[in-house]
């Protein structure tokens, strides 16, 4: 069987090995390698072929025998294959970027581009683009065109994030602020965990078509495993796999009414679909060593939402989890993108009128038709599916599996 992998210096974001159990028949290892130990390991390693990932693509480059026209003029090599004796070194990123612009469908021609970012894959980016016809422009930490005079581009039609910036376990940065860019039409971002950056949430909320780095990924995996394989995989198989990712790896978050029955519908979605339940609630009381009740009445309700937010924001940054949250989650507006980073938020739907208030706080103190009638606009921009739970919980749990796999994503 084939030895491949992966190789980079920090590979705990990797989804690699996922996409390639799904292409082909041969073994692939993660080899987290320090620079100390990377020229030994590309030399003389136990292994037929390889990605390569940050920040070892130029390296990789320099010690094949042979490179690809595109990896040779970019003096980047992301795929390398042992071949008679000789190592062979390919440029997959730049059939990944390629497909993931014709997958947007966003015309670059005759914008300016920026690419944050002048490594490896940034290179790649900037030649993909002005294929194109459009005019890149990069932007790096200490170039002529860095991060304070980004108002020197104000009129990019075009940026592309080729940085970690944002990336997990480091949720919630943008490297740029997109209100800069009045004539943005489209955005991409390299990354693909979380499946949407704060960059891609920003997008969104301002309307830019936007896309994240999952479909270059997977794209690029199935180029690499056609030059591992020697074989041709049909194009289709990208939007497979990655449809596949993301239905597995996206959250599925539950917001509804104190006494919905969010806490058992979302164990059992968990034991259904084989996935861990994260309750937030349960989360604050670890957090804070006493019970909610006891938060409420010993600090403040401040001091619980503070609490909740935390909880929140560690939930929503993981992937492939059910997250079950407390009622009021929605009362604070920023807890909307850490649900939303990376999964589908789901509203859980049941009459006021059998709604259990005991050892709940806000429930006790209030009249349920009145706290729903503030909250019920706050559901609705929360969620992406509302679902009933006037039957059984087992009945409800099987709308959810069903709406998501229907609607076909997870993220």
């Amino acid at each position: 069987m084939l030895r491949c992998g992966l190789l980079g210096e920090k590979l705990g974001h990797s989804y690699s090995a996922q996409i390639h159990a799904m292409l082909g028949g041969y073994e692939y290892k993660m080899y987290e390698k320090s620079h100390e130990e990377v020229m030994e390991f590309l030399k003389g390693g136990d292994w037929d072929a390889l990605n390569v990932t940050i920040p070892y693509k130029k390296l990789a480059a320099s010690v094949c025998d042979a490179l690809s026209e595109t990896s040779a003029s970019l003096g980047s090599a992301n795929t390398l294959v042992r071949r008679d004796g000789k190592l062979y070194g390919y440029n997959t990123d730049y059939f990944g970027f390629s497909s993931m612009l014709a997958k947007s469908r966003v015309d670059v021609k005759g914008k300016k581009a920026l690419v944050l970012g002048s490594g490896g894959v940034g290179v790649t980016v900037c030649a993909v683009l002005k294929s194109l016809g459009a005019v890149p422009v990069t932007i790096s930490r200490s170039g002529e065109n860095n991060y304070s005079n980004l108002y020197l581009h104000g009129d990019a039609g075009i940026i592309v994030n080729a940085t970690p910036v944002g990336m997990y376990p480091k949720n919630g940065i943008s490297p740029i602020d997109l209100r800069d860019f009045p004539d943005c039409a489209g955005v991409f971002d390299l990354i693909y965990n979380p499946l949407r950056t704060s960059l891609m949430l920003q997008a969104e909320e301002l309307g830019i078509p936007h896309m994240s780095g999952l479909h270059m990924l997977v794209a690029q995996a199935k180029k690499s495993s056609e030059l591992f394989l020697g074989i041709t995989i049909p194009d289709d198989v990208t939007d497979r796999i990655e449809n596949t990712l993301s239905e597995s790896l996206g959250n599925i978050s539950l917001i509804g009414m104190p006494g919905c029955g969010k806490t058992t519908v979302a164990q059992l979605l968990a034991n259904r679909l084989g996935r861990e339940l994260i309750d937030t609630d349960a989360e604050i009381e670890k957090c804070a060593g006493m019970s909610i009740p006891q938060i409420f009445s010993e600090k403040s309700e401040g001091e619980f939402r503070r609490l909740e937010s935390l909880a929140i924001g560690e939930a929503g940054k993981k992937s492939g989890k059910i997250i079950s949250t407390g009622g009021g989650c929605v009362t604070i507006p920023e807890n909307y993108p850490l649900l939303h980073q990376n999964g589908v938020i789901v509203w859980i739907k049941r009459d006021t009128c059998v709604l259990p208030t005991d050892g709940r706080p806000i429930s006790l103190s209030s009249d349920m038709s009145e706290l729903y009638k503030r909250r019920e606009p706050m559901y609705r921009r929360f969620c992406d599916f509302e679902v009933d739970n006037d039957g059984t919980p087992e009945d409800t749990a099987d709308k959810i599996i069903r709406l998501i796999s229907e609607d076909g994503r997870g993220e």
